[in-house]
């Protein structure tokens, strides 16, 4: 009963607050939205510590949802390990993420309808975290999706925001379509969708079929979780308001295809190369996505860029089969990633909504505290020691180390490293042009609110502690609760240190991390307009991808459109149709011409009829 439990919470503070919030006083509404993910994260925390949950899961079927001879799937929630660490991240960090936009959206009329929006959310997530099979996974899938879309297009009577939130929708149904096509060839082909059946009969199946499946099972993670070449709608994704972002690049959507690949893993390890797929294309979204957030000037895309690199550190940690690394780095990145996105909106909600980092500085002194849980989530994306991200990443770049050394490609390694050294400048980039300096705005900056302020500062306590979950020094906690999950995966990879050079292949990248930050504040110290030259502009331009995009897809589509709307539609079917009425116009005019309106003429028409009948029975 737990499970059902903490998927009907939040959903019914949807359908509270979106059927009567209106009517309802605004604490109120405030009170339904973060109680009800509260109460989610309670009820969480309370399967997480059921037995069964540790042993074979905690399972709840609700229904049969479809049946066909042997083929048949219940509509039903399942929570093992892997699921219990997500249901936690979800709810706990949306929880932070509700309380903190009481203060946030308090002016704001649509202040019941985004609360059900953001109930509604976390609900999917949770359903999708929670599936017991995989096609209830792929409602919560496709529920996260709409979310998304509803969300991000919040301020719908906004160009912008209206504009991404319908490119959020499509690029994702792009990668959802290969999704669904590898969800149907997985039916086809084990005829179950059982996640425990799919992992038992995955050793036999042909190993063509599962790696075309796997790779359509992947095109769907890397449009959810903003990968190339589908990553192009999450820094469009800013246009909604800030918490939202944080929920989306934190706790709920971009992190479900990382979650995909962990519940599906034993389909994947018999993959042949899908898995070498994954960890080339992590390896290069981290690294594309690190240099083009060097040049940013908005704060918020900034963080958009941030996040597709760091996805791109999980999917590397799932490719080279380090599944519990690339689990821990998620859980670490929501607590960071979470709170530097809410110490953001904690700036705009200062500066009136400015986000231009030449517009800000000089922040530091007004804003203290927020400038110190910036610099707190800011060292921990970077990956310094003893910050939560430290611990996450190191454990993946081990793994792609020792992944090279059994005859993987040491350039995925490489990618990792260089990407570490851009980070840690490109955060240091925006510590400077927000925090340090002189005022570039004059304005009254103030502090956030206390309950804006207390979500960021239980972040940035998990940001810097954190690290504790997967640290050796710890005893590798969350790492040893994974284990039993992950039978085949590399758990404890390097954990003995059987290699000379194992010491410096850890060292490495905490020096250059220390690195980029030195460079960092030597480059923007001064908070100078560094310029890149041309280097600059390929960047800026997201190395073109986008502009080819426009060249191969956009455009061709928007002519093929226009010429069906134009030529096929206008002049083919309307063309067709209207000439038809035309025609039975222009019959009816000649035909009217009959219809005198006097009697003798009808006689004359009648007698003529007559006479014309019997000359052709008496002549025939």
């Amino acid at each position: 009963m737990v499970l059902e439990v903490i998927v009907a919470l939040p959903l019914a503070g949807w359908l509270i607050n979106g059927l009567a919030g209106g009517r309802l006083p605004r604490g109120v509404v405030g009170a339904i939205g973060c109680g009800t993910v509260g109460a989610a994260c309670a009820a969480s925390v309370m399967a997480a510590g059921d037995p069964a949950v540790a042993g074979g899961g905690l399972t709840a079927t609700l229904f049969t949802w479809l049946s066909a001879g042997e083929f048949t799937v219940s509509a039903g929630l399942f929570m093992d390990r892997l699921s219990a660490l997500m249901a936690l991240v979800v709810t706990g960090v949306g929880f932070l993420i509700h309380v903190y936009s009481i203060g946030y959206m308090a002016d704001d009329p649509a202040y019941a309808r985004y609360f059900a929006y953001l109930n509604l959310f976390v609900a999917s997530m949770l359903l999708l975290v929670l599936g017991g099979n995989l096609l209830v996974l792929f409602v919560g899938w496709e529920l996260v999706g709409l979310c998304s879309y509803l969300l991000i297009g919040f301020w719908f009577d906004r160009e912008r925001a209206a504009s991404s939130g319908r490119k959020a929708f499509i690029v994702n149904r792009i990668g959802d379509a290969g999704f669904l096509l590898g969800i149907l060839l997985l039916a086809t082909t084990a005829g179950n969708l059982q996640f425990d059946r799919l992992a038992a009969a995955s050793g036999g199946m042909a190993p063509g079929l599962l790696t075309a499946a796997t790779l359509l099972l992947f095109a769907g993670a890397t449009g959810k979780s903003a990968q190339l070449p589908l990553y192009v709608w999450l820094p469009d994704a800013m246009e909604g308001p800030t918490p939202v972002s944080a929920l989306i690049h934190a706790a709920t959507m971009v992190t479900a295809g990382v979650y995909m690949i962990a519940r599906l893993h034993p389909l994947f390890l018999h993959a042949g190369y899908t898995l070498s797929v994954v960890a080339a294309v992590g390896a290069v979204t981290a690294f594309f996505a690190a240099t083009v957030a060097l040049v940013e000037w908005d704060l918020k895309r900034v963080l958009a860029y941030s996040t597709i690199s760091q996805l791109g550190y999980m999917f590397l940690a799932m490719g080279v089969v380090m599944m519990p690394a690339g689990m821990f780095h998620l859980t670490t990145h929501a607590f960071f990633k979470a709170l530097l996105f809410l110490a953001a909106g904690s700036v705009m909600h200062a500066m009136r909504g400015v986000v231009d980092m030449r517009r800000l500085g000089g922040l530091a002194g007004p804003m203290r505290w927020t400038a110190a849980g910036f610099a707190v989530g800011g060292l921990a994306l970077a990956g310094v020691p003893p910050f939560a991200g430290f611990f996450s990443k190191d454990l993946i770049l081990e793994g792609a180390f020792e992944w090279a050394q059994r005859g993987g490609a040491m350039l995925v390694w490489i990618a990792g490293l260089a990407t570490a050294f851009v980070t840690a400048v490109y955060v240091t980039r925006a510590m400077m042009l927000t925090f340090a300096g002189p005022a570039a705005d004059p304005g009254h900056p103030h502090e956030a609110p206390a309950v804006m302020g207390l979500p960021m500062a239980v972040l940035a306590a998990l940001s810097f502690g954190g690290g504790l979950l997967g640290a050796r020094v710890a005893g590798e906690p969350l790492l040893r609760y994974l284990e039993p999950f992950f039978v085949d995966s590399a758990i404890g990879v390097l954990k003995d240190r059987p290699m000379p050079a194992a010491g410096v292949i850890t060292a490495l990248p905490v020096a250059v991390s220390l690195a980029g930050i030195l460079a960092g504040f030597a480059l923007y110290r001064d908070r100078r307009e560094v310029t890149l030259g041309a280097l600059g502009r390929f960047l800026s331009h997201q190395w073109y991808i986008e502009t080819l995009y426009d060249a191969v897809i956009v455009t061709p589509a928007k002519r093929l459109a226009h010429l069906l709307a134009d030529v096929v539609e206008t002049r083919g079917i309307d063309g067709a149709v209207n000439g038809v009425g035309a025609l039975v116009g222009r019959a009816g005019l000649a035909v009217r011409g009959l219809q005198t309106g006097f009697v003798r003429n009808y006689a004359a028409a009648i007698l003529a009829g007559t006479i014309l009948m019997l000359g052709y029975w008496l002549f025939r």
